[in-house]
């Protein structure tokens, strides 16, 4: 009793101190922030705190629903009596069987919890008032808040026709760059850059910089990674996650694999520290299963595929996806759809400010995506005044204590 009774004085401490100072802006200045930080935050009014409702449709964080593999769940069910060690060694052991199974040198890898860590350490190893940060709009939001911190300029380019990101603009918007970011299949459209268009950005970047390449979603699609590119080493560093297609997320693991000056230099701003087991079993698994990935690649493809058959069947429009999420355009204004939808207990993904009329949509399990496609139907059926009906939203976003504002988020 004694011990869950400092337990419970502990996590209130901690949030006490988050709500401490400045507030939200504090919180954003200070954190590093991932895929389920902007998940939330976007919720606002429609679930600011708690647990979903019963039976909820939860299609906003691009999440695995299937969660870890069958051989995977038995690793952590094997390794859970030893959760009170460190076994640092098994972290160690993730980066060389990935080294290993992708014909790299050990110190060309380093694990992570996630890959949004490693994300923000390049930025604060790569970027500085100096030193610009360089990415696609609408693109991932952690390495901008990242640059933040380090001072850095931070320089939006549109992506092509083609929805991938338009390496000649990011190369002419920033002379003066420290970091460029590619994340490839992209989020939130799920589109390709091609290899060749990260080759010419690495060949034709300003001397110094650095092409962070993140393949988070890299094995639902037929992609080619930016391994190669790693392996001669080139000025790259790849990024890879659990959390995706192997459905990890709240395990949280991943890896950076670069040179090791590159890979040294990231880690003089994250330190080490060995990750929890249950995530390094699971991981260590995943990875000897020859059959997951592209098993869970195949059951995405093809709810993806007959989603898309739906919405060009009713002439709705999309932005055709090669992953798990894709961005759909409402043609009304997407706040409006998002609440629309929560109240009908299907919750989407957030908006970016350069499509102000798109939702981004994770691709959920064949029934979740029924679901969606009747809530969805209903929606845009409906009057305007639909979303009338929601709650005021709130100017606030809570996330485990921290309170952020709304203004902060809609001008990542």
């Amino acid at each position: 009793m004694k011990s869950d009774a400092r337990c419970k004085s502990g996590l209130n401490s901690r949030r006490a101190f988050l709500q401490l100072g400045a507030g939200g802006s504090a919180a954003l200045a200070s954190g590093i922030l991932g895929e389920s930080f902007f998940a939330v935050a976007a919720r606002g009014a429609s679930l600011p705190r708690g647990p979903f409702p019963k039976d909820a449709v939860i299609i906003d964080a691009n999440e695995n629903p299937l969660g870890p593999c069958s051989v995977a769940r038995a690793a952590i069910v094997e390794i859970t009596s030893d959760s009170g060690r460190y076994s640092f060694w098994l972290t160690e052991d993730l980066a060389k069987r990935f080294a290993a199974q992708e014909g790299l040198k050990p110190e060309y890898v380093r694990a992570f919890p996630g890959s949004g860590e490693p994300l923000h350490f390049a930025v604060l190893a790569f970027t500085s008032p100096t030193r610009s940060y360089v990415t696609a709009d609408p693109g991932y939001e952690a390495g901008m808040h990242a640059a933040k911190i380090s001072g850095a300029r931070v320089l939006k380019t549109p992506l092509t026709v083609s929805y991938g990101h338009d390496v000649k603009a990011m190369i002419a918007a920033a002379p003066d760059a420290g970091l460029f970011y590619v994340c490839t299949p992209n989020n939130p459209t799920g589109t390709l850059t091609p290899h060749g268009d990260i080759e010419y950005l690495v060949e034709r970047k300003p001397k110094g910089s650095i092409v962070l390449v993140d393949e988070a979603y890299i094995h639902f699609s037929d992609a080619t990674p930016a391994l190669d590119l790693v392996k001669a080493d080139k000025d790259v560093v790849v990024l890879r996650t659990f959390s995706k297609i192997y459905g990890m997320a709240g395990l949280r693991c991943g890896l950076a694999i670069g040179r090791p000056d590159l890979i040294e230099k990231l880690s003089s701003f994250s330190g080490w520290n060995s990750l929890p087991v249950t995530a390094v079993a699971a991981a260590l698994t995943s990875l000897d299963d020859t059959l997951v990935v592209a098993e869970r690649k195949r059951i995405n493809a093809a709810i993806r595929s007959d989603t898309f058959a739906w919405l060009d069947s009713k002439g709705y429009s999309y932005v055709p996806s090669v992953s798990n999420c894709f961005m759909l355009d409402a043609k009304r204004p997407a706040k409006e759809i998002i609440a629309a939808m929560a109240a009908r207990n299907v919750f989407i993904g957030r908006a970016w400010p350069a499509w102000p009329t798109h939702v981004r949509i994770t691709v959920g399990t064949k029934s979740e995506m029924e679901r969606f496609q009747a809530a969805y139907q209903e929606v845009m059926q409906s009057k305007a005044s639909d979303a009338a009906r929601q709650p005021a939203e709130s100017r606030w976003s809570h996330l485990d204590g921290r309170r952020v504002s709304n203004t902060l988020l809609e001008h990542s």
